[in-house]
Formats: C-alpha cells, structure tokens, sequence
C-alpha cells in the first residue's frame, strides 16, 4: 500500500460523474481495474451515506437509513472512472447477531488487510460526542494493518463552536496516547456541504502522487 502524507500542493477536484457500481461480499470479488480506491468507514450511526452524498454531490446516491448498520457488504461507486469510493459496513451497535457481526469483521479485515488497490481509509468519527473507545480501537487496528488514514469528524453543524472543538481536541489527545503524529483530519457537514472542497482536494493529491 501507499502511504500518503499531507501534501503542500493544491489541487482542484470536481465530481460530475458518481456511479454505484455493485456490492460485494468479499474482497476477491471486487473489481479488478487497479484504480485507486478510498474506504470510508466509522461506527454505525456516524453519517456516513450523508457524507457520501455531499461529497458526490448526488442526493440518494448512497441510501441514508435511520437504523444502524444497514450496510452490510463492500459498496464500491466509481467516481470520474478515475477512481473508486468504497462504503464499509459500519462498526459497533448495529442490530445485528454475533455471527453476523462476525462475517462483517471478517469481511471489512479482509478488505483492508488484502485490497491492493486501497490507497487510504477515512475513518468517521462522531463530532458530538467524546472519544469512544471503539473509534480508537479500530483506529489502532489500521496501525497494525498498515493501512493509511484520515479523521474524518462529522455532523459539526450540531455542536456549538465551543463544544466542537473541545470534542475534537479531546480525540485527538486520546490518539496522541498511542501514536507519535496525528493523521490529516476534515471537519465537515452533511448538511452545509462543510469540508466537501477540502476533502476533495485532498483525494486529488492524493491520486496524484501515487506513482504512475
């Protein structure tokens, strides 16, 4: 895998194209292209399909629910056929049995364990609340894969300013625990299109500086 860092250029990234491709129940089945490809995964409930949306800029592109954990394979969405987002199930409280739960672990693991094409994961942290230590344990599992990742703090339009920063800030300590430097972080709302630019200049770096 690539391992990205933040990058001083700036680059501009429009999304005009934004397809769903298909699902997938393990990673051996998901296309075999090579383009680069971005997970997006946070807890069950964090906003995740509303993210996706503002980020593509296609209403229902992703399906929002208000019950956790309704996602439960690899959704692959082919973006400018330049590259692919990927919509992971999410982790914790869904309603589902410990064998499910299980076949969705192994599933997500294998994903980002083997996926070749992953260039990064966005991990999708809850901006109302304090850090939860499910967030930091998955964050920690990335470490131990290798897998490169950025914060991604959604839902900030609900806080006020003041409570915002101090849940952010408290996050980020509670990683500094554990790791010698913090990861590039967003801070975003579905609802504002907040973060939409920044986000999407940083994957454009990102395809950038992958080697040819």
């Amino acid at each position: 895998m690539y391992f990205c860092s933040p990058l001083t250029t700036t680059f501009r990234m429009e999304v005009l194209d934004a397809r769903f491709v298909s699902s997938y129940p393990r990673e051996s089945m998901c296309p075999k292209d090579g383009r680069p490809e971005f997970a997006f995964i946070g807890r069950s409930n964090v906003g995740k399909s509303s993210l996706i949306n503002m980020l593509t800029g296609r209403k229902g592109l992703a399906k929002v629910s208000g019950t956790p954990g309704k996602t439960q394979l690899l959704n692959f969405f082919n973006i400018e056929d330049r590259w692919y987002l990927v919509d992971l199930p999410g982790y914790g409280y869904a309603k589902v049995s410990k064998s499910q739960q299980k076949t969705l672990a192994n599933m997500i693991d294998g994903y980002l364990a083997r996926r070749a094409p992953l260039v990064m994961a966005f991990v999708l942290i809850d901006s109302n609340i304090p850090p939860t230590r499910i967030d930091l344990d998955f964050i920690d599992h990335l470490g131990v894969l290798g897998v490169p990742f950025a914060l991604v703090f959604t839902k900030t339009d609900r806080q006020k300013k003041g409570d915002l920063e101090q849940n952010i800030n408290d996050f980020l300590q509670e990683m500094l625990k554990t790791w010698e430097t913090l990861p590039p972080y967003f801070i975003t709302s579905a609802s504002y299109r907040t973060g939409r630019t920044e986000m999407l200049d940083y994957i454009e770096q990102v395809i950038k500086s992958l080697p040819s």
